[in-house]
């Protein structure tokens, strides 16, 4: 109460707290506070000899000794507290020059996301559902407003970020080269958002993207393997943001804090099972399939496949969310040739490879069903390729069928 503090012998006077009491319960809290505002919860394991009480009320013995059990249990960095920004920062300290670029480059996706994000969470009282009306993009896909305005955010965070030399886009008909102050020595290829058509109804969402280095003195747009990227990921915009990273040393998962505007690690260290027991794909489809990988999912559903167990279905039509299910549970995720996309559906620089370093970095597999997806040798920005994805295991099964 105010009067606890600014009027202190009125609250004496009506009985309550000794002011060697209230001295002592203040120095404490003053240093718990201290040690929650470091960030750092690098606590002592106790409440310093000096701050300890020698006599004083019963009451506030307990108040101390649940200070002293509280730094006790948090003396320990604690996992939440570390921001993505904290995560790359640390990544950097060593003094490698691309960890910082990509420090600046992941700042300039986060700014992204968190404008996506807010858009995606506005869009149905803001007017930005529906068709743009300004036809069909270089993939032959009439484009919503979403798409626009998500690409438009992309493109403007990363050339921002004084780090990029071309971007490539699933909603430009060719790769932008940045040059000037803001020219640097990357390239960023991204879908800027994945599952659109969802969007109207409120489904999941996300942004993909890929990163590539050596890119600065190039007269045109450098198409390079999967496998040369620096960095990948991607941007789920669902019931909670969540961000999906690897710089190359496994997958960690940063969801974003609406009240600070931080991403937070929550996903540390995401490892993917061996084998699932869900496939995601299109069945609509199936028709179109080859006969042999028809056999396949007449197998798992059965419970006849290689590992006996069977199989269910679980599909959003989005990339991003059926490739988080799979990322965090396992299973498997594809998308084949077929009579009608001879060449797979699915883009290969800016969908495919990203997600199969992801895969990959988390103890998945990616393949075209004949060879793995990082080794591809791209022919231009938006090729298309057929892809399986997800556990090791099931992939592998998946490929003997494709």
């Amino acid at each position: 109460e105010r009067s606890t503090f600014h009027q202190p012998e009125r609250f004496l006077a009506r009985g309550g707290w000794s002011r060697s009491d209230m001295i002592r319960v203040v120095l404490i809290s003053t240093m718990m506070l201290a040690v929650l505002a470091s960030g750092g919860m690098q606590a002592p394991a106790a409440v310093p000899q000096a701050l300890r009480l020698r006599g004083g009320s019963a009451a506030t013995h307990v108040r101390v000794k649940k200070a002293e059990e509280f730094l006790k249990v948090y003396s320990k960095k604690d996992r939440l507290s570390t921001t993505l920004s904290d995560f790359l920062r640390e990544k950097a300290i060593g003094g490698d020059p691309t960890m910082r670029d990509l420090e600046a480059i992941f700042s300039g996706i986060q700014s992204a996301c968190r404008s996506i994000a807010d858009m995606v969470g506005k869009a149905g009282i803001q007017d930005m559902t529906g068709m743009a009306g300004t036809g069909e993009n270089v993939q032959g896909e009439e484009q919503k407003k979403l798409d626009i305005l998500s690409n438009d955010v992309f493109k403007d965070k990363l050339t921002k970020s004084g780090c990029m030399a071309y971007l490539g886009s699933e909603e430009e008909d060719e790769a932008i080269r940045i040059t000037g102050k803001f020219g640097g020595d990357y390239i960023a290829v991204f879908d800027p958002l994945d599952g659109s058509s969802n969007i109207d109804a409120a489904i999941s969402v996300g942004t993909i993207f890929g990163i590539y280095k050596g890119a600065k003195n190039a007269e045109e747009f450098p198409l390079k393997k999967g496998s040369e990227q620096v960095a990948a990921g991607y941007c789920m915009y669902s019931t909670c943001t969540i961000l999906m990273i690897t710089i190359g040393d496994g997958v960690n998962g940063f969801t974003l804090d609406s009240s600070s505007g931080e991403f937070v690690l929550t996903h540390p260290n995401v490892a993917m099972p061996k084998r699932g027991k869900i496939y995601s794909c299109n069945q609509g489809n199936i028709p179109a399939w080859p006969e042999s990988l028809k056999t396949y999912f007449d197998k798992i559903c059965r419970g006849e496949g290689e590992s006996k167990t069977k199989y269910g279905l679980r599909y959003i039509g989005s990339m991003v969310g059926d490739m988080h299910r799979t990322l965090l549970y396992g299973g498997l995720f594809l998308y084949p040739a077929d009579a009608k996309n001879k060449n797979g559906k699915l883009r290969l620089l800016y969908e495919a490879s990203p997600m199969a370093m992801l895969a990959e970095q988390a103890g998945g597999k990616a393949s075209t069903g004949k060879e793995r997806v990082l080794d591809i040798e791209p022919q231009e920005l938006h090729q298309r390729v057929p892809i399986f994805i997800g556990s090791a295991d099931d992939v592998d099964e998946a490929c003997k069928y494709a």
